[in-house]
């Protein structure tokens, strides 16, 4: 039952007294809920609650735990106010006084409840905002830190520009392939390096040459690795590809791996190849028109890793920058009055590299013949 139903006596409501039966209590129901009606009282806005309190009212009557309760606090009532209308006057002021402490310690302690749960939502809205704050801030310090290493990864990556790529094994050796009907000359691997020696120093002992069909039947096309020991040597004679001016014709030069060395493609992004003698801009499939007497060293510095025979000319080869960047020293970044040592090649560690690749590229190509024969 709600407070609102504590402070109504049903009793006084339906008209009946305590000792009231079942019937009579439904016939009070009856009779004073046709009054207050809502159907016949459209124009009171109080029909509607009045009826519902005395709906309310007969369903704890009839009910007999309910009624039981309220008998008993009503009886109670009386009784306090019997013994209360039996004391004096000061009695009666003692009594009232404790009363009202008790209301003013209801009340307060309510408001206490009050102000604690006003301060609990407070620090709940101070502890929200603090966080709502706080994480703003490390979303904040995150995106800074992520600009900043986005900043460090770029600057980082222009850096890297300017450094010289590592040296493959392979980015020395070509790959020629020829018809031995155009060129029946090329039967052997001193043949070819006599051929290609134009372009640079060749590497005589480490050209691995293949025939197809193997002998003793009659070969028809061969196949060469053939091992520069400078990569301009290798750049000029895959430039020189095909050309008859340069005693290639009907004979394919490319690169061993199949496609241009980093080397090469870091020289073109830093502007560092020049143009070629026919005035076209010099790439890994352009066809050069420099003779053989032009295709000659870059500069002293790389001249002086060549061998001794060798003498540079005048006529650089003008695909080529003026000198080659050391990977062995600190990069620089490239400038119009800085040069870059030439590069040793010729360090045992590569040898043996570059000696290991030709041999498993050697395998493959037999596989290959055993497969197409």
């Amino acid at each position: 039952m709600s407070a609102t139903e504590e402070e109504v006596n049903p009793y006084e409501l339906l008209g009946i007294t305590i000792e009231a039966s079942e019937q009579e209590i439904r016939t009070a129901y009856r009779q004073r809920s046709l009054k207050v009606h809502p159907d016949r009282n459209r124009g009171n806005p109080d029909a509607a609650r009045k009826f519902h309190e005395l709906h309310q009212a007969q369903e704890l009557l009839l009910d007999p735990l309910r009624r039981m309760a309220l008998d008993a606090k009503l009886r109670m009532k009386e009784a306090r106010k019997a013994r209360f209308s039996q004391y004096d006057a000061k009695r009666k002021n003692l009594v009232e006084e404790l009363e009202e402490r008790e209301r003013a310690f209801k009340k307060a302690r309510t408001d206490s409840e009050t102000q604690k749960r006003e301060r609990w939502r407070e620090n709940e809205r101070i502890m929200d905002e603090g966080r709502r704050l706080r994480e703003e801030r490390e979303r904040e310090l995150l995106r800074r830190e992520q600009e900043r290493e986005e900043l460090e990864r770029r600057a980082q990556g222009a850096g890297n520009d300017l450094e010289p790529p590592t040296v493959g094994a392979l980015d020395t050796t070509v790959r020629v392939k020829y018809t031995l009907s155009a060129h029946p000359e090329l039967t052997s691997a001193a043949s070819i390096g006599a051929l290609l020696s134009r372009f640079g120093a060749v590497d005589d002992s480490s050209i691995v040459l293949s025939l197809k069909p193997s002998p003793p039947k009659k070969p028809k096309r061969g196949t060469a690795l053939v091992p520069f020991k400078q990569i301009v040597g290798a750049f000029g004679a895959v430039c020189a590809s095909g050309l008859a001016q340069n005693e290639l014709a009907d004979i394919e030069v490319d690169w061993a791996e199949g496609k241009e060395p980093e080397l090469i493609g870091w020289l073109k992004k830093m502007g560092k190849l020049g143009r070629t003698a026919d005035g076209a801009k010099a790439t890994g499939e352009s066809k050069p028109s420099a003779t053989p007497a032009q295709q000659t060293h870059l500069s002293a510095d790389y001249s002086s890793a060549a061998p001794k025979s060798q003498t540079p000319s005048s006529d650089a080869f003008s695909s080529f920058p003026s000198t080659f960047p050391d990977l062995d020293t600190k990069p620089q970044a490239p400038t119009a009055t800085t040069e870059v040592p030439g590069l040793d090649y010729e360090s045992l560690t590569l040898l043996r590299m570059r000696q290991a690749e030709r041999e498993r590229l050697e395998r493959e190509i037999r596989e290959r013949e055993a497969q197409e024969e």
